[in-house]
């Protein structure tokens, strides 16, 4: 399959980086079954470097000396001079990955041993505390995200509607005829793997059980602004606010969730609101659901929450890499649905999805912070399918 948008983006940065005479560890993550493994394996059949493909994903987890076993191949065939690219997937299941890779990442700097190393892991968390510790100044980052509805429209052909509902899993696409088996495969193969494989099986979580219900309950309230203290109440052996934020942050770095914080224009006032909760596919949702696309597109109300949190997931997923942060503002009754920052400079945006508010609150959100540009999303403004296939960082610039 030939990767669209941004997974040929990587494609063609990697390769570009791969060609240059700096020598940087790439580093490649993102969320399961976005195209982390197709891309880097699109790179092998378009490079005319001689290339050593290993991945970790074993029943048994491997340990260093799987590791040391590939180097020691890479460098058998650099001993003529020539640069080799060794490949090592889904590395931080491997305990002292970065330890290791360390170890013999200097020694054939000093050594001027040609191997030129790609890494890639499907959870932020564990990869970025062993890059910063042990491999600081030494890689770079690259991060796959999400399918956008740009790349599905272009890779599978469907409509918006399609794509609001089953969301930018790729390996799903070929079960949408069948609603009840696609669910099913996004239940089991993505959400469940991903919350006990690149979550529980790599974290110490006192409370699994807990952990499941807070990601299914964010989701139920996906696109809504819902407290840790009103979520406590929903959960069963629910311990603290701290157990939540902690929860929070794990699903956060294994990408399929994110806990968008309140603009207040005070760090410590952010840091204290409530999330509104944004999984970061919409199949997330609707998967979990019990419903199809035809109960899901004819009512108002849902069919609103889940345009609402498609766009936000669109803001969310374009940030990778980018200046800009995306926050929501309130106050009292009055909501913005999202708010750029980039710099000193704020951009509003309030979604009109035919869910019906009790008020707009972009007139008070206006008068207070005086932001660069506003924008109104769906009807009477920018049509969704337009917004869906902009960049969110020229909103700054218009």
């Amino acid at each position: 399959m030939q990767l669209p948008g941004y997974q040929r983006d990587i494609v063609r940065q990697l390769k570009g980086r791969l060609a240059e005479e700096r020598r940087f560890i790439q580093v490649i993550t993102g969320p399961r079954q976005t195209g982390k493994t197709t891309a880097i394996l699109q790179t092998l059949e378009d490079t005319s470097l001689p290339s050593i493909y290993g991945a970790a994903d074993y029943p048994s987890v491997p340990d260093f000396n799987w590791i040391e076993s590939r180097w020691n191949e890479a460098r058998l065939k650099a001993s003529a001079g020539q640069k080799v690219l060794l490949v090592l997937d889904e590395i931080q299941k491997i305990t002292g990955w970065d330890e290791t890779i360390k170890g013999f990442w200097d020694y054939d700097t000093r050594k001027g041993i040609p191997v030129q190393l790609v890494l890639l892991g499907s959870t932020a968390l564990i990869m970025h505390a062993g890059l910063k510790e042990s491999l600081a100044g030494r890689f770079e980052l690259l991060t796959c995200t999400h399918w956008s509805w740009k790349e599905c429209r272009d890779c599978f052909g469907w409509n918006l509607d399609q794509y609001i509902y089953f969301g930018g899993y790729p390996g799903a696409a070929s079960l949408i005829d069948d609603q009840d088996r696609w669910a099913k495969y996004i239940r089991e193969s993505l959400i469940e793997t991903t919350i006990t494989r690149d979550v529980l099986l790599l974290h110490r979580v006192e409370k699994p059980a807990l952990l499941h219900q807070f990601f299914y309950l964010a989701c139920e309230y996906a696109g809504q602004i819902l407290s840790y203290n009103k979520m406590l109440g929903q959960l069963t052996d629910a311990g603290n606010t701290t157990t939540l934020a902690h929860y929070q942050s794990l699903l956060e770095e294994a990408f399929i969730l994110r806990g968008v914080p309140k603009w207040t224009g005070t760090a410590l006032r952010r840091r204290a609101s409530s999330p509104k909760w944004i999984p970061l596919n919409t199949a997330l949702i609707t998967a979990i659901s019990g419903r199809n696309l035809a109960e899901w597109r004819g009512d108002p109300r849902m069919w609103g929450r889940l345009v609402e949190t498609a766009v936000g997931l669109h803001l969310v997923n374009e940030s990778s890499g980018k200046a800009y942060e995306v926050y929501y503002w309130r106050d009292r009754d009055r909501e913005v649905d999202y708010v750029l920052k980039q710099g000193n400079a704020l951009v509003g945006i309030e979604v009109k999805s035919g869910r019906k508010r009790k008020s707009s609150g972009m007139p008070a959100f206006k008068k207070k912070y005086n932001p660069q540009n506003i924008f109104i999303v769906g009807s009477g403004g920018i049509p969704v399918r337009d917004f869906l296939e902009s960049a969110p960082e020229t909103l700054f610039n218009l």
